[in-house]
């Protein structure tokens, strides 16, 4: 398996269900707002490529640069809150791949090269913390996304755990209570970072309704939904979207009306960075912006 280095960021603002949405997106450490017509609107520049973004209820967009968490105004696009995940840190090399809000204004923080999820407050207080199960340990590739699954008073986490393959879902006391090990379906791994390599580099995982998990395989170039007994009944493959190449598949998110909105990350000139489509594998919209984006757009995100 290979190494991920995915430079942007990419963020869809109050999209409709048409074509045309409003978008924030990032390359080479740089936030770009868009348009309906695709024109960029604003940009912030920041020191470091993020992995992960958030817009809060407020508006403001939540986001980091390198290990530092920080809060733009939905207005002025000005730091108004900033906290370093370096000083949570003992281990001598670690990354920030993934922040989530969380209930009661805490946040949950993931250090790859630590190995740890944590739940801080806005002083930087630790309120809980504990170890990721690591077959595998890398500083880069110890976590991709991690998202919460909120259940009233409490929730467990699903782990997007790049380097060992896996999406596991931890309890907040680092109990594993559900895993998934990315399948390669008989392939060989095949490394770099476009179309043609393959892998089970998993990026991304959303705990549905229905209580099946889907996942964004990363290099494995497809979205699965899966099981709670890890039964594959739904998949979005590399070539089913016609016209389309999937490449690094990134974030998902799912709108409510069934639709999966895809990232589509080092799939090269001429492909769309973020496609949403329908179950029946339609291609609802899509956005291509190759000269502000480039071929590393790792997250998205659609309000409704």
């Amino acid at each position: 398996m290979r190494f991920l280095f995915c430079l942007s960021v990419a963020l869809i603002l109050a999209a409709p269900l048409t074509a045309g949405s409003p978008l924030v997106a990032n390359e080479r450490n740089t936030l770009y707002w868009f348009d309906s017509d695709g024109q960029v609107t604003a940009s912030v520049k920041l020191k470091a490529a993020p992995h992960d973004i958030h817009v809060l209820p407020n508006g403001n967009v939540l986001t980091h640069q390198g290990t530092e968490i920080v809060e733009l105004d939905a207005n002025s696009r000005d730091v108004v809150w900033s906290f370093d995940a370096l000083r949570l840190a003992t281990a001598k090399k670690v990354e920030l791949h993934s922040i989530a809000p969380l209930p009661g204004e805490k946040l949950m923080v993931a250090l790859s090269g630590e190995g740890k999820i944590y739940e801080i407050d806005r002083e930087g207080n630790v309120h809980k913390q504990f170890n990721l199960k690591r077959d595998r340990p890398h500083p880069h590739r110890d976590t991709r996304l991690v998202r919460p699954i909120i259940a009233g008073d409490d929730w467990t986490y699903l782990v997007a755990q790049e380097g060992d393959g896996y999406v596991r879902e931890y309890t907040r006391n680092g109990a594993i209570v559900w895993e998934y090990d990315v399948p390669l379906f008989g392939k060989q791994p095949l490394g770099g970072h476009g179309p043609e390599a393959f892998g089970d580099s998993v990026f991304s995982a959303l705990r549905l309704p229905n209580g099946n998990t889907l996942i964004g395989t990363g290099n494995g170039h497809s979205v699965l939904e899966v099981t709670p007994e890890k039964e594959i009944v739904w998949q979005v493959d590399q070539n089913d979207l016609k016209g389309i190449t999937l490449a690094w598949v990134t974030t998902l998110q799912v709108r409510d009306n069934g639709n999966i909105i895809v990232g589509n990350c080092h799939a090269g000139p001429g492909q769309p960075q973020i496609v949403e489509i329908d179950r029946k594998k339609n291609v609802v919209w899509s956005f291509t912006d190759f000269e502000h984006l480039g071929n590393s757009v790792s997250n998205s995100v659609v309000l409704r």
